[in-house]
């Protein structure tokens, strides 16, 4: 068995990966291992995303340590899937180097050749702007809108408002299952119609819920 910081793969799935044998869309076991690579690789991300979050919280400014931690993040959240053979090692190394599309949205993000300046303008602004509130939400979607990475976008958009909301005292806040068609739709309305109210509903919506769990939890 090969260790991955205390999840364990299989030879036998690096091998069916390599030999193409795997086909978690079809196999039941295929797709346990599948989510279970990609829950690891959350964990793995979550721990340095909480580290970035306790920086924030001694005073660094969020938008720098996000331009500077945010590669770390991914890198994370792939490794088993790399560590497995699932993916290449190549694909945690930088930015997207091809054209993206998002399943069940209209929305087509900008071209790969303009993504690391995109990013750069992103993060330029994330540190200039004095709203904790406004950098959350003008984060969040944008990162999406930029689209800069094959796969695991929205998760490492998540991560990121999470980062900006710490430095408003926000608690850490979900976008839970029950709420995805309505999360997508919002973002569609931003970067589709240039509308980010709906966003902006959206996000503050789902802090308050966050804010009124965190206290219950206190109280109790």
């Amino acid at each position: 068995m090969l260790s991955i910081e205390g999840y364990r793969v299989s030879p036998e799935l690096i091998e069916m990966v390599r030999s193409g044998a795997w086909d978690p869309a079809h196999h039941e076991a295929d797709r346990q291992s599948r989510d279970a690579l990609a829950a690891r690789g959350y964990w793995q991300a979550f721990q340095k995303v909480k580290t970035a979050v306790s920086k924030v919280l001694v005073g660094k400014n969020p938008g720098a340590i996000a331009r500077t931690d945010h590669r770390e993040w991914y890198r994370e959240l792939f490794e088993p899937c790399v560590v497995s053979g699932l993916i290449p090692a190549s694909a945690r190394a930088g930015y997207r180097d091809d054209a993206v599309y998002l399943r069940k949205s209209r929305y087509v993000p900008p071209r790969w050749e303009t993504v690391r300046d995109a990013m750069t303008a992103l993060f330029d602004l994330l540190e200039a702007e004095p709203e904790s509130s406004v950098r959350a939400v003008l984060g969040h979607w944008l990162f999406g809108y930029i689209h800069p990475y094959p796969d695991g976008n929205g998760r490492m958009a998540r991560f990121l408002m999470n980062v900006l909301l710490a430095s408003g005292g926000y608690p850490w806040t979900v976008v839970r299952v029950e709420d995805r068609a309505e999360y997508l739709q919002a973002l569609d309305r931003a970067s589709i119609d240039v509308d980010a109210k709906p966003f902006a509903s959206f996000s503050a919506e789902r802090v308050r819920w966050s804010l009124k769990k965190t206290k219950r939890s206190l109280r109790a």
